[in-house]
């Protein structure tokens, strides 16, 4: 058959307030595995010698990895509070398996959560480039900072909160952002999450 008359997958939809079943199930899906996840860090912040005591301000340069699920849940099932939803899961899950922090995790999953959303948000819900990815990861890390200014470090001297924030910041456009593209980008091209937005619109792409 040419290949000109062969019937390509659908366009993916352009719905952002309507939640099917398959979105909120992958949500929660993507909330408890990146939960576990968060944890495992935690315990690798707490238990690996050195890590907890990254020189001074850069110390935020490892707190990427704590941002990447709503980055992803964003970028997957596009649809408004998707991004949100996942990173206060992730959160409620970490702190459930125990952390360090207790359930003033689940605060900054509510904070970050809201940074991450803010990204998709900016754009309507309608651009889902890793341009949009690293901004979702940057805010989500600007989000933490914000609670953090009143929790965690109001002690210390504005050049140390600005050096945290800038490192704070670099490791969720890096690492949540960035990361959190290029994992989508590997579910999609699995066929993993072809039932999902993003992966109707790589197969579409592909087809074309």
């Amino acid at each position: 058959m040419p290949a000109s008359s062969r019937a390509l997958p659908a366009a993916p939809d352009r719905e952002t307030g309507s939640w099917r079943t398959i979105d909120l199930l992958t949500t929660a899906v993507i909330g408890v595995v990146f939960g576990v996840a968060y944890w495992g860090w935690s315990s690798s912040y707490t238990a690996v010698p050195g890590l907890k005591a990254l020189a001074g301000p850069f110390v935020g340069l490892v707190n990427g990895p704590w941002l990447i699920a709503g980055v992803v849940a964003g970028l997957v099932i596009r649809r408004i509070g998707a991004a949100f939803f996942a990173e206060v899961l992730a959160a409620v899950v970490s702190t459930l398996l125990g952390t360090e922090w207790g359930w003033t995790t689940v605060i900054s999953g509510i904070v970050q959560g809201a940074g991450a959303e803010l990204a998709f948000a900016i754009f309507l819900f309608r651009r889902f480039t890793w341009p949009v990815a690293v901004l979702s990861g940057t805010l989500a890390a600007v989000g933490g900072f914000c609670y953090e200014w009143f929790t965690w470090l109001p002690g210390l001297d504005l050049e140390y909160k600005l050096g945290y924030l800038g490192s704070f910041a670099l490791s969720g456009a890096v690492v949540a952002g960035l990361g959190g593209w290029a994992l989508t980008a590997a579910l999609a091209r699995t066929g993993a999450i072809d039932a999902l937005p993003a992966g109707r619109e790589a197969a579409h792409d592909n087809a074309v």
